[in-house]
C-alpha cells in the first residue's frame, strides 16, 4: 500500500496494490496489519457504510463529538470530491480543509482521522461510496459544519449542490463544537 500525505499530514490518500489481467482486477481493500504498517494508525473499525448518490449531491460536512469517528473512505463506482476540515482546536491546521478526487477507477482511498468534519460532492452521474468508521453512528453526537462557510472557504466544484435540510442548516466554524 502506498501512502500519500495531503496538505494536512494526518489526512492520507491510500493506494492499494491492484492486480489486473484480462479477466479484471483484484485488490485487498482493507487489511489491519497492512494499514497499520503503512500509516502508523492502529484503527479498529466497527461499522461499514455504503451510500449511492446522484450528480451534484453534497453530503456533509459531518462529524461526531461524543463518539468521534475516524473514516476510511473508498469509491467503488463513479467519482466524488472528498473534503476533510480540521476541527482540532489545538492543531496548527485548525479550520483548514483538504479536498481530493476519489474515483472507482483509481481505487484510491482516503483516511480521515478523528477530529475532522467530512463531506463529499458527487461529480459523476452517480457514485457509490463505502466507508469504515472507528465508532458507531450516534445521532445525538452528530454535528454538521456549514458546507459553504466563508471562513473555511472550501472550493467546491459546483456552486449550487443538492443538499438535504440538515446539511443546508449546518453551523458556521465560529459556532461549532470542536475537538481539543
Amino acid at each position: 500500500m502506498k501512502v500519500i500525505r495531503t496538505e494536512i499530514p494526518e489526512v492520507l490518500i491510500l493506494e492499494p496494490k491492484v492486480f489486473e489481467d484480462p479477466r479484471g482486477f483484484f485488490l485487498e481493500s482493507y487489511n489491519r496489519k497492512t494499514f497499520k504498517e503503512a500509516t502508523g494508525v492502529d484503527a479498529e473499525f466497527v461499522q461499514d457504510n455504503h451510500s449511492r448518490s446522484k450528480k451534484n449531491v453534497l453530503r456533509g460536512l459531518h462529524y461526531q463529538i461524543g463518539r468521534p469517528q475516524g473514516k476510511l473512505i473508498r469509491v467503488t463506482f463513479g467519482e466524488i470530491w472528498d473534503v476533510a476540515v480540521d476541527l482540532r482546536k489545538s492543531s496548527r491546521t485548525f479550520g483548514k480543509w483538504v479536498g481530493l478526487s476519489l474515483t472507482g477507477n483509481s481505487k484510491q482511498m482516503a483516511w480521515i482521522p478523528v477530529g475532522f468534519a467530512h463531506g463529499f460532492l458527487v461529480v459523476s452521474d452517480v457514485a457509490d461510496v463505502q466507508y469504515k468508521t472507528t465508532d458507531y453512528y450516534s445521532p445525538k453526537d452528530e454535528r454538521v459544519l456549514l458546507w459553504n462557510d466563508a471562513e473555511v472557504g472550501i472550493r467546491w466544484p459546483v456552486a449550487n449542490p443538492v443538499l438535504n435540510e440538515r446539511d443546508k442548516r449546518g453551523t458556521p466554524l465560529q459556532q461549532v463544537e470542536v475537538f481539543p
